[in-house]
């Protein structure tokens, strides 16, 4: 089916946020439409569903339910590694953790069968706002000092959600708190092998799994909490007028496990000046420039601001790269198998993600930090 805009709609969002039309994926419009009548709601407002930019697998797609702006969220097409894109997990966690922690947009809908759209689906509140979306600060140009601004406010979004009491949600049987640290590292271990084949990826998965093994009994050992998993800065949408955040998105990675993967999962993004080149190309977040504070002073806030305990951190921080590293090869992977469609970056995912593994080793052996 087409995806027209409609301009005789007024959009909640400006059309740079919006995927260019010869772009976009194709929805079934059809049979979103009997899908969600067949639930009791309306797809309105004669708009197709409109592309969102941003994200380099799940699609997101602004569309009318009822009267009112929503996302449709799409998994990727095709086979998954396992627990990514859950969109079960994220309307679990979305149907309740909104009445604890508000920034949580919440799930009004879940379509498991993927016969309907070729992937499970889910509907969510839309939150109107601006984002930071890679290093471009242009949305953020009216904010003084926007680099300390930013960080605080990321630092007291993680802080406000470790303080969640899952229990009072009925999450208090999300994920597996015992064992999450040495889980994460044989995980991702394992995936490393498996995206790696024969490349030389495979000699830096294996030393930096043996590393990360040997020394997985020093990590934090905090009191569980809610895990957002994928914390950054663009999950981060802000009010129009000011630096106040209004939502964090991208929540099916959810769980409950030790706090200061958070942190490290956000320092895996975070730039500085004097990092490797593979860093740079990266261009995740902004932090390289505009008054940014370094990776340590944001651990250090972090700490200050909730009193956790940071001893082990370095297993989390190579932890967090590996991660980082695994995931731009299973999405280079993706793409030479057709599953990402056009894609101006991806040629380079396998590269970065070497180099990022690099990156990994430099830093367990405290070349950097």
């Amino acid at each position: 089916m087409a995806n027209t805009a409609q301009t005789s709609v007024e959009l909640p969002i400006p059309l740079e946020r919006l995927c260019p039309e010869g772009e976009r994926a194709r929805v079934d419009v059809q049979a979103l439409r009997w899908h969600l009548e067949a639930s009791g709601l309306h797809l309105g407002r004669g708009q197709d569903p409109l592309q969102l930019k941003g994200g380099l697998a799940n699609l997101n797609f602004l569309i009318d339910v009822d009267g009112q702006w929503a996302v449709l969220r799409i998994a990727p097409h095709g086979p998954l590694p396992p627990g990514a894109h859950d969109r079960a997990r994220e309307h679990r966690v979305l149907s309740r953790l909104p009445d604890a922690y508000p920034l949580a947009p919440r799930s009004l809908h879940l379509c498991e069968d993927p016969s309907v759209l070729g992937a499970p689906f889910q509907i969510l509140e839309f939150r109107a706002g601006r984002s930071v979306v890679g290093v471009d600060m242009t949305p953020m140009a009216d904010i003084v000092a926007p680099g300390q601004v930013l960080t605080e406010a990321m630092i007291d979004l993680l802080a406000g959600l470790h303080a969640v009491d899952a229990e009072s949600l009925g999450l208090e049987a999300l994920g597996r708190p015992n064992g999450f640290i040495s889980r994460g590292i044989a995980g991702w271990t394992k995936r490393g092998i498996a995206a790696a084949g024969t490349s030389g990826c495979l000699t830096l998965v294996g030393e930096i799994g043996a590393w990360l093994e040997a020394r997985a009994d020093r990590a934090p050992k905090n009191p569980p909490t809610l895990l957002h998993c994928d914390f950054k800065l663009d999950n981060i949408v802000f009010a129009h007028d000011s630096a106040r955040p209004v939502a964090l998105l991208d929540w099916d990675m959810c769980t409950r496990g030790e706090p200061l993967f958070d942190v490290a999962t956000l320092l895996s993004y975070w730039t500085e000046p004097g990092d490797p080149d593979c860093m740079h190309r990266l261009a995740q977040m902004p932090t390289a420039a505009h008054g940014f504070p370094s990776r340590a002073e944001v651990l250090d806030n972090y700490i200050a601001r909730t009193g956790r305990n940071r001893d082990g951190f370095a297993v989390l921080r190579v932890l967090g790269l590996l991660k980082l590293g695994v995931v731009f090869l299973q999405l280079h992977a993706r793409w030479r198998e057709g599953a990402m469609g056009e894609n101006a970056r991806a040629n380079d995912f396998a590269a970065l993600g070497e180099e990022i593994l690099a990156f990994a080793r430099d830093v367990a052996s405290e070349k950097y930090v």
